[in-house]
């Protein structure tokens, strides 16, 4: 049996079928590189986007570390001015028959009472201390009742009920205070 002829077809001739059949190896090639370098741009373009979200995360985490160290005892803070508030008023309230018949005791409360002050201190909170006739600040002051009252203008305050605190750069607690209204 006659073993049937093989063709070749040499590179011309290819050619000349590929021409034929609508087939263009450059454009293909060229269509390819498109496609590789697209690719190659969206890659890249993600990387950056990663690597500026990386870095976004990164100094997001450190604020709030730092946040955390400096804002982390607010709460103990908050709490514990309560007990202030009460060794305060335990001092205002003693007269002199009492420092006289219980000197011990008044200096332990003004000795317990500096050591709070100095605690608290340590760990960044502050007084806000006004004083009668200062102007009423909103940002600092919390205005407990309003009256009209002779010789102060409208705004300042006419009393001081508690004093307020800061912690660092955050308000803890507002001074409460009375403030004069524009008389009648």
């Amino acid at each position: 049996m006659a073993e049937p002829e093989q063709t070749h077809i040499d590179d011309t001739e290819e050619a000349a079928l590929d021409a034929a059949e609508g087939f263009d190896p450059v454009a293909e090639l060229e269509a390819r590189l498109a496609q590789a370098e697209a690719e190659r741009d969206e890659m890249r373009d993600r990387m950056i986007r990663a690597l500026a979200e990386a870095e976004n995360s990164r100094k997001r985490a450190e604020k709030d570390r730092r946040d955390a160290q400096l804002y982390g005892g607010s709460k103990i803070a908050r709490d514990m001015l309560p007990v202030y508030d009460n060794l305060a008023r335990a001092l205002n309230a003693a007269t002199e028959e009492t420092r006289a018949a219980a000197g011990g005791l008044v200096e332990g409360v003004e000795l317990t009472l500096r050591e709070l002050t100095a605690i608290l201190q340590k760990h960044g909170v502050t007084r806000i201390c006004p004083e009668v006739g200062d102007r009423f600040d909103p940002h600092l002051h919390q205005a407990m009742f309003e009256a009209p009252v002779p010789d102060y203008k409208a705004g300042q305050i006419i009393q001081v009920m508690a004093e307020g605190f800061m912690l660092h750069d955050q308000l803890l607690r507002p001074a409460h205070v009375g403030v004069s209204s524009t008389p009648a």
